[in-house]
């Protein structure tokens, strides 16, 4: 009983001095912060866009771009990106339905870890554009809207928050 006694007040003593300390280290943090890199980001950014209406025989362009908007040199893998061939499935285009559309494109098999020779860099304050076509790897269907997510970050490190909406029309 004696140890009981003995143990609860260190206990509370420990906990009370973690959870401070947990305290001083947040504020410390957010007032080291400087006001001018509040908005700059630490990673690359990807911004996505599809025109939705071509003309019979034209390319469904996804236009994906990755902004550099930090104070240094950035690299991103290329695979599972727009910046090489059709290679896999690195985006996930629904309908509105919620049912998503086939990939028939081809599925590389890769050596890990990625060759260096498989790495973009991007300089600060620059971007890199690729554009790749839909029609060539998604089974879709005219006359359908589609949702279209970047789900290929974890192969890239490329972190897209980007939901493109678009509908597939053919201009006659």
């Amino acid at each position: 009983m004696k140890n009981i006694k003995l143990i609860i007040p260190a206990l509370l003593v420990l906990f009370s001095a973690c959870s401070e300390a947990t305290r001083n280290t947040a504020n410390s943090k957010s007032e080291s912060i400087p006001q001018t890199n509040a908005n700059k980001t630490d990673s690359l950014e990807v911004k996505m866009k599809i025109n939705g209406n071509v003309a019979a025989g034209d390319p469904l362009l996804l236009r994906f771009v990755v902004y550099n908007n930090t104070n240094s040199v950035k690299t991103f893998c290329i695979w599972h990106t727009p910046f090489e061939p059709l290679m896999s499935s690195y985006l996930s285009i629904t309908n509105e339905k919620g049912e998503e559309a086939q990939y028939k494109g081809a599925m590389a098999k890769r050596v890990m870890p990625p060759p260096a020779s498989s790495y973009s860099k991007v300089n600060p304050g620059d971007s890199l554009v690729a554009n790749a076509d839909l029609l060539k790897a998604y089974d879709l269907k005219k006359g359908s809207s589609y949702k279209a997510v970047y789900t290929g970050g974890n192969m890239s490190g490329l972190i897209s928050r980007d939901t493109v909406t678009f509908i597939y029309t053919e201009l006659h």
